[in-house]
């Protein structure tokens, strides 16, 4: 008689399945919920982003009530955007002390103590000319000069309160200035989570409307990572950790698995996955669309993820995640 593996002998059963499974479902405190906060006087500003159905910019008001719905079902950590009234060429609303991110950390961490409050560090939604650092005249971002605007920017979001700050410039030696500024600064404490492999890539365009952070000339091409490198990746992970990065993320997440899979094999820190506007996007057209199980595929994408590697997921499913979660 001829002998063959019968794989689904540990499939035959919902129960049998749940047993063998190697990848569980979603824990909530492993899912980072991103928000867009906006400086206007108008306390119940509430706009959703037309590329991002379900996504909103949001007021401190607004914010605090949309967070509130959030802990309610679970999610234990946000991510902070911040979308000043005014822009200029030295960012300099990224590191005001009344910032707007300044202001919706000390709102959110008074309200929630336990929350874990996450800011976004970088320049392009408070520079007039859209990039993640000073600009030359003929267009050309200098790198060493930005460096200083990073760290007061970190610096200013840590003492407002935050948990831990993410920069995502791509700058070299930002990680590195940033962790000297906070330690110099009384604050050793908080942790970076650093953008270490972050791409170039083209399913970031739905957050430049959510963040209205588009450069108005160029692109981001000469700091971000060319998306056809993933050997990179590990010498980009490797040099934020020798800066003093305790976590790191790789943005985007779905199309870039592989290299999720790449880094977690070669760094021991705790590993995020940024699934990026455009990942959301799609998803959420098509089942607005009726092409696809919206929920489904979701879960799915997700798990992938984990699959990979991520230990951490920031997504902007999070909040629909732990809602569904509750009502079941």
């Amino acid at each position: 008689m001829q002998t063959f593996h019968r794989g689904r002998r540990l499939r035959r059963t919902p129960e049998l399945r749940n047993l063998v499974r190697e990848t569980g479902p979603l824990p909530a405190e492993d899912l980072i919920m991103p928000y867009f906060v906006v400086e206007t006087e108008d306390k119940s500003f509430r706009k959703e982003v037309p590329s991002m159905p379900g996504q909103f910019q949001l007021s401190l008001g607004e914010l605090e009530k949309q967070v509130e719905k959030a802990v309610d079902t679970g999610l234990a950590a946000v991510l902070l955007f911040g979308i000043p009234a005014e822009k200029d060429e030295k960012a300099s609303g990224a590191y005001a002390e009344q910032g707007i991110v300044q202001q919706a950390v000390r709102r959110l961490k008074k309200r929630w103590p336990r929350l874990l409050v996450i800011t976004d560090v970088c320049l392009c939604e408070y520079m007039s000319h859209g990039h993640c650092g000073v600009l030359m005249p003929d267009g050309a971002v200098l790198n060493d000069p930005t460096l200083p605007l990073l760290a007061r920017t970190a610096l200013s979001h840590a003492a407002a309160g935050a948990d831990m700050v993410a920069p995502s410039d791509m700058m070299d030696g930002r990680v590195a200035a940033i962790r000297q500024a906070l330690d110099e600064g009384g604050l050793k404490e908080v942790p970076i989570m650093s953008y270490a492999v972050k791409y170039a890539s083209a399913y970031y365009g739905p957050f430049r409307d959510a963040a209205e952070s588009a450069p108005t000339a160029g692109d981001r091409k000469s700091y971000q990572m060319d998306p056809g490198n993933a050997r990179e990746a590990l010498v980009e992970a490797r040099a934020d950790l020798a800066e003093g990065a305790d976590a790191l993320i790789v943005k985007p997440a779905g199309p870039y698995s592989d290299v999720i899979r790449l880094v977690r094999e070669h760094v021991d820190v705790p590993l995020c996955a940024y699934q990026v506007s455009g990942e959301y996007a799609m998803i959420r057209a098509a089942g607005l669309n009726g092409w696809i199980d919206e929920r489904a595929v979701m879960l799915e994408s997700l798990l992938g993820l984990r699959r990979a590697g991520a230990d951490m997921l920031i997504t902007y499913f999070a909040e629909e995640i732990l809602r569904q979660r509750l009502a079941r």
